[in-house]
């Protein structure tokens, strides 16, 4: 392969024309003629450069409102000759075909039209057929032929072109390459996906994802793990979106709990009032509402004091001066909010290590999207687990139905226990959990876990007895035995909201009874694995 390869002709189509007449310019001074299309061409015209049109170069008008202008073998001929082999050049003499040593391509905004909402008919008409045709076909002739297809790289062009004299080297044009596949790939699993969607395929024969990288990250879950951070250019607020106003580059782990802790603060609506949750490992260790956001803070934080030091700290309104002193109490490795006051900022800015992510806004809990899971050989999914529940969907089914304070618990219990990994139990008791059981085998030593946090607060706290007394409690699944709802009882719950469906559920309804527990049921389960 040829090491260094001048450009003398360039060919630039572009629909997103930021950096447009800098490049341009800066081509037309190193002499490279520039070939471009439609709007394009108008641009660097108006920018006083000379182009010619690709019109010109192919010998047919652009028609069909631009859907046919560089599908032309002027123009591929260019793209894909080798330079190498003699009948290529041959070949070009004799069609009068002229090479192309650059090619400058962005593609119709197709993922940019879905995003507004567009119909169906407007999201078809942004889809690029010339484009990644052009980019596929420069790509593969990377032995010879340039091709960038971001913004972001015209200045590495220029710089390449500085360096090597108005030449690019092999390994550039390799990069360059690699980096067009991967666009015209990305572009494909976005149409691909918006057409199953549109559809209503939920299982394509062939499913794509694709990412933008954000920031390669200094290792994975372990320092021998290398990692890295990828977008998928969606506008759902939080932490791919997040603007990060101090503290040192976010971690793997740092990114996985501050996306699940905001993920579970969203699920209370903030014109209900401040909320906290605060995160470790992937699961809540404090949840809880509370007059004001410190209070919110202060009564989540304390759930499990000991869980909550060098934690993730997620907030359903903006962070403001009195919970920011709250939250500088301890050491904290994130602080995600819709956003910031001056005054907050100024706090934090004295915690070089504390992250502080703002989002201008929260995730709706209810919205669709797909998750998917990497296993051996392939990759599972799944509609995101956007379930709710109101008090209109519980099915009361002991003889003492939950009173009016019982079963808003119950209802906030339950938005937490979506967000905990199972088997899950949660205790809550007015509004704020005060045991959390994660991660269990056992459903019953999930309870004892969350139990027994519960009676080692109330010593932290000093308070006379287990704030698990008189508390309510979720459970993500069904109890399958009695055995974890006599648990439950034992540390001294008064209500129970579980989805029910167990083979012996009138055997644990039998034992609430005993027991004078409330207990209802969602006809839906949250398990989170």
């Amino acid at each position: 392969m040829t090491e260094l390869v001048p450009l003398r002709r360039a060919l630039i189509s572009v629909s997103d024309k930021t950096g447009l007449e800098d490049l341009g310019r800066a081509l037309a001074e190193r002499g490279v003629e520039l070939l471009s299309t439609g709007g394009t061409a108008e641009a660097l015209r108006k920018a006083g450069l000379k182009v010619t049109d690709v019109a010109e170069v192919t010998g047919f008008p652009e028609m069909m409102d631009g859907r046919v202008k560089t599908l032309h073998p002027n123009v591929h001929g260019g793209l894909l000759a080798l330079r190498s082999n003699p009948d290529h050049q041959a070949a070009l003499e004799t069609h009068g075909i002229g090479a192309i040593d650059l090619l400058v391509v962005n593609l119709y905004p197709f993922e940019e039209t879905v995003a507004k909402g567009a119909d169906y008919a407007e999201c078809v008409e942004n889809i690029d057929i010339g484009g990644p045709a052009m980019i596929r076909a420069a790509a593969k002739n990377h032995a010879f032929v340039t091709v960038v297809v971001d913004t972001q790289d015209y200045g590495a062009l220029l710089a390449e072109l500085s360096t090597h004299d108005g030449a690019t080297a092999l390994g550039f044009r390799q990069l360059m390459a690699r980096t067009a596949y991967a666009r015209t790939a990305a572009y494909d699993a976005a149409v691909s996906g918006w057409m199953a969607a549109a559809h209503q395929d939920q299982t394509p024969y062939r499913r794509a994802f694709a990412g933008v990288l954000a920031q390669p990250l200094r290792y994975g879950e372990n320092p021998h793990q290398q990692a890295a951070f990828y977008v998928d250019g969606s506008a759902r607020p939080g932490v791919a979106t997040a603007e990060q106003h101090q503290g040192k580059a976010l971690s793997y782990n740092n990114i996985n709990d501050t996306d699940a802790a905001f993920e579970l603060v969203a699920e209370f609506d903030p014109a209900d009032g401040p909320a906290c949750a605060i995160i470790k490992h992937a699961n809540p260790c404090g949840v809880a509402r509370g007059a004001t956001l410190a209070e919110a803070y202060g009564r989540a934080f304390d759930c499990d004091r000991t869980s909550a030091f060098g934690g993730i700290i997620a907030l359903n309104q903006p962070l403001d001066a009195a919970t920011a002193e709250a939250i500088t109490g301890i050491f904290t490795e994130v602080v995600i909010a819709p956003g910031a006051d001056p005054a907050a900022r100024a706090i934090f800015a004295a915690k070089k290590n504390l992250r502080l992510l703002t989002t201008g806004g929260l995730p709706d809990p209810r919205a669709t999207s797909l998750s998917f899971r990497q296993v051996s050989g392939g990759f599972l999914v799944q509609d995101k687990d956007n379930g709710h529940i109101g008090p209109e969907d519980l099915r009361v089914v002991t003889r003492r139905a939950p009173e009016p304070g019982e079963l808003a618990d119950l209802l906030f219990a339950w938005k937490v226990a979506k967000h905990v990994k199972s088997n899950a139990i949660v205790y809550v008791k007015d509004q704020a959990t005060v045991g959390v059981g994660a991660g269990q085998m056992s459903r019953v030593d999930s309870s004892r876990i969350a139990a027994r946090k519960a009676a080692d607060m109330a010593e932290v706290l000093g308070l006379a007895e287990s704030p698990a007394i008189g508390a309510v409690l979720a459970s993500d699944a069904f109890f399958p035995f009695a055995d974890g709802l006599m648990a439950a009882a034992e540390a001294g719950a008064r209500a129970v909201i579980q989805p029910g469906g167990s083979m012996r559920d009138d055997e644990v309804i039998a034992a609430a009874d005993k027991a004078g527990l409330a207990m209802v049921f969602t006809g839906m389960r949250h398990f989170r694995h």
